[in-house]
């Protein structure tokens, strides 16, 4: 059986990218500490790839330094390169991940930006009205929790 299950944190931003096939790909490296009472502390860093879906989540929500939950599998890849020199790379490729340690500072960053951004355009004039509303020109929101959009008062 190959299963890799690891907790860590993220030593850089995740790098995303498609690939010519349409698949997207992200590969991040956690860091592991193994605390011996003896020898101290020991860390590892593992590379890890993500495909699909979880690639396009893991670019979006996660960041350095982020606390992460990893199950996957080990798999060691080898190529020559141009000079005729064999490589390895061996790496966790991930099939579920579990974000430990929950959003992001940037993300709080730019919920308050979007927030000081409403506050200004309503103090120029701009109104909150129900998206439906602004779309079909009725003037009372029926449910609170609707989408809704600003408009020119």
């Amino acid at each position: 059986m190959n299963k890799v299950m690891l907790i860590g944190r993220l030593t850089k931003e995740p790098e995303m990218r498609k690939l010519a096939s349409g698949k997207t790909v992200t590969t991040f490296t956690v860091a592991t500490h193994d605390y011996r009472s003896a020898a101290g502390e020991k860390s590892e860093f593992h590379s890890v790839v993500t495909w699909d879906r979880l690639a396009e989540i893991c670019a979006q929500f996660l960041g350095k330094g982020a606390l992460v939950s990893i199950e996957g599998r080990i798999q060691t890849r080898q190529w020559e390169d141009e000079n005729k020199l064999r490589h390895w790379k061996t790496e966790i490729v991930a099939n579920a991940l579990e974000m430990l340690s929950g959003r992001r500072k940037k993300d709080y960053a730019s919920e308050a930006s979007a927030g000081a951004l409403e506050a200004q355009a309503e103090a120029d004039g701009f109104t909150r009205v129900p998206a439906t509303a602004a779309d079909e020109g009725e003037s009372e929101a029926e449910d609170e929790t609707e989408e809704s959009e600003l408009v020119a008062a």
